[in-house]
């Protein structure tokens, strides 16, 4: 069976690596472990009372992740990091201390479910600055906030943004800065302080190193840097965050030499994906591998051989085709045989898929 091996102790120093940094910088933050799908046994191993002591919360996007998190550990500050649907308000009061929201309609169910049990929960109000995903309209902000405020069971503790997620629209100190000046006139009109302003996430941490970003923006919500070790601003390092916490191996379960080409009459009834090949090199062979995992597991885009000689032909839902050339040594021995492990670097969404596989192993090292 494939296998994904997780370093949890180069994740947990990042996690305490980053908890000191922001602590310098007099900067809130949540850890966003939705890459891990709410695995329990992540949880338990890398979610100890010390590594998270200096977290301000931990979030998921997924109810039946928070729902693990407060199984682990029930004293846990746990967040939820995009607008809720309605119909779980009863589940988000329950699992989720704080939670992001962009519809009064759903806030009046998250009160009348807090009611219920007779809490108080806390909410991030969104508002879009340019990437179209959650968040109000600034034209409705006043108004949005006035008639949350007037709940009786919800506190309102912040005001939030989403840049970067899905058309890539950079954390500019000038977009930062809008979400910093709604806070003040929020503040100023309602006389209300909230305590958070949350503009920051893995791709704005290189604003912070390099002195760009509003003072007033103090809650990052951070995953990516925390389990790969970098910005997406960039897709380099960041400090000296490990980037190496997780390994991909998968078994050869065929070798042999085959064509280079498909022979006979290529279909529609195809179901998987391969590379491009050159038809002129009709008589050519090469020494192919057949690997025990498919499409079902993850995207072959998602991943990286760590041996830069191999390249990819073609996968399909449950088996992986790779071309390893003559399959030898500089010395010229074989190179690979039945039963050899195939080593990957995998990607944040290629880790996510990988966790949610039944049909891969999980090694916790």
């Amino acid at each position: 069976m494939a296998e994904l091996i997780i370093q949890t102790t180069k994740i947990k120093d990042n996690i305490k690596y980053l908890s000191a940094y922001f602590k310098k910088h007099n900067i809130y933050w949540s850890l966003i472990t939705k890459v891990f799908s709410g695995d329990k046994e992540f949880l338990r191993n890398v979610l100890t009372d010390e590594v998270i002591k200096n977290i301000d919360s931990v979030g998921d996007s997924r109810l039946t992740s928070l729902k693990n998190l407060k199984e682990v550990n029930p004293a846990m500050r746990t967040i939820y990091i995009k607008p809720p649907a309605k119909i779980y308000a009863d589940d988000i009061i329950k699992y989720a201390d704080i939670s992001l929201n962009s519809s009064f309609t759903t806030i009046i169910a998250l009160n009348e479910a807090a009611k219920k049990v007779n809490k108080v929960h806390q909410v991030i109000i969104m508002v879009e600055l340019g990437e179209l995903r959650e968040g109000i309209n600034r034209t409705q902000l006043m108004s949005f906030y006035e008639k949350v405020f007037e709940l009786s069971n919800i506190n309102i503790i912040g005001i939030g943004s989403n840049l970067g997620c899905m058309y890539g629209i950079e954390p500019t100190y000038d977009k930062l800065l809008q979400l910093s000046l709604y806070k003040e006139l929020i503040s100023a009109k309602f006389n209300k302080e909230l305590k958070y302003v949350s503009g920051g996430t893995s791709i704005t941490l290189p604003l912070i190193e390099n002195k760009v970003i509003p003072k007033e923006i103090n809650h990052f919500r951070i995953g990516e840097a925390v389990f790969f070790g970098v910005s997406p601003l960039e897709n380099k390092q960041f400090k000296e965050l490990s980037v190496d916490a997780f390994e991909f191996t998968a078994n050869i379960i065929e070798l042999e030499e085959k064509k280079m080409i498909p022979d006979g009459i290529i279909s529609d009834a195809n179901i998987g994906h391969s590379a491009v090949f050159d038809t002129q090199d009709i008589s050519g062979t090469s020494i192919k591998a057949i690997l025990d995992f498919g499409l079902l597991d993850v995207d072959q885009k998602d991943i990286e051989f760590i041996d830069v000689t191999l390249n990819f032909v073609g996968i399909t839902s449950d088996m992986l085709v790779i071309d390893i050339g003559k399959n030898k040594t500089k010395e010229g021995n074989q190179k690979y045989k039945i039963g050899d492990k195939i080593h990957f670097k995998p990607s944040y969404m290629a880790v996510a898929r990988l966790l949610n596989s039944k049909f891969i192993a999980k090694k916790y090292l």
